[in-house]
């Protein structure tokens, strides 16, 4: 689009947030500077039939690919040397190869470093972890699509795939860490200079629970800002000099960066959705 940008907004600590609304794929081209990128995290459509307003989502397979691919080449250029591409990606029951058919058109481009697995919704037994987890039953927690099937189990994840240009790229695992539930590890391993250890890479983070889909969420597939927060934690926050989501959607990951202090850009081709973006952003600077 012709002028200035949708919304140029602050954050919470003063770092800048831009949003535009605009077909990405020439967006990045047009308003990033080669290299200027440090963390790219995003959530494209998956061509799952999803209702976008204007977004056809049931392109032939090989047409979505290849529109991947130009993903790809765009995030390519506006990518820095040590930076980090986190897409986030899901399949289907019925269609579990479509997250790594998108990770595989990626590969010319790309060293795949880690394969994150974002665990929606998750059953414990009690009886398998053990008295000290203090559980009285067993715990159902999280959110899942029901499906209706005598083939499939339901589908309860996705895929956070972490693209790098060599591999190489050093990360902050314990920026996203947890404490040791056996505290002698602590004193136990070398490594464990404090209580703090490496999460893995299976993340529990379920949806905030919606009354309204139309005020709570009006967007039908966004992803939690805990997400696109842990994916630039995980980076390192002291590297990050930009962060960048082609489909920014309602926001989340322009709320995770606002939250760390971090300079973004967004695109959408909605101003429905940037205008909730703009509001949710501006509603962080007076969250206590």
């Amino acid at each position: 689009m012709p002028g200035g940008p949708f919304a140029s907004l602050t954050g919470p600590s003063g770092s800048p947030v831009t949003l535009w609304q605009e077909d990405s794929l020439a967006g990045l081209g047009r308003r990033l500077s080669k290299g200027s990128a440090d963390v790219v995290v995003t959530s494209p459509p998956y061509n799952r039939r999803v209702p976008y307003r204007s977004y056809r989502d049931d392109r032939p397979r090989q047409e979505y690919l290849r529109w991947m691919e130009r993903l790809g080449r765009s995030v390519d250029r506006a990518l820095s040397e040590r930076g980090s591409f986190f897409l986030n990606v899901g399949g289907s029951p019925s269609d579990p190869w479509l997250p790594w058919d998108v990770a595989g058109r990626m590969r010319d481009r790309f060293v795949l470093q880690n394969v994150l697995l974002w665990v929606k919704s998750i059953a414990i037994d009690r009886a398998l972890v053990g008295e000290t987890a203090g559980l009285a039953r067993d715990l159902v927690v999280g959110h899942y699509k029901p499906l209706k099937s005598n083939r499939y189990l339901h589908g309860a994840h996705e895929y956070v795939f972490q693209f790098t240009r060599s591999g190489e790229v050093p990360i902050d695992r314990l920026a996203v860490g947890i404490a040791y539930s056996d505290k002698s590890n602590v004193k136990r391993w070398r490594t464990a200079s404090a209580d703090r250890r490496c999460r893995g890479n299976v993340w529990f983070l379920p949806y905030t629970t919606i009354r309204r889909r139309s005020a709570d969420r009006p967007h039908p597939a966004p992803f939690p800002p805990e997400l696109p927060e842990r994916c630039l934690r995980l980076h390192g926050i002291s590297r990050v000099r930009l962060a960048v989501d082609p489909f920014v959607g309602i926001g989340a990951s322009a709320m995770a960066a606002a939250r760390l202090g971090v300079p973004f850009i967004g695109f959408d081709l909605e101003s429905e959705y940037l205008d909730e973006t703009r509001r949710r952003v501006e509603a962080l600077r007076t969250e206590d």
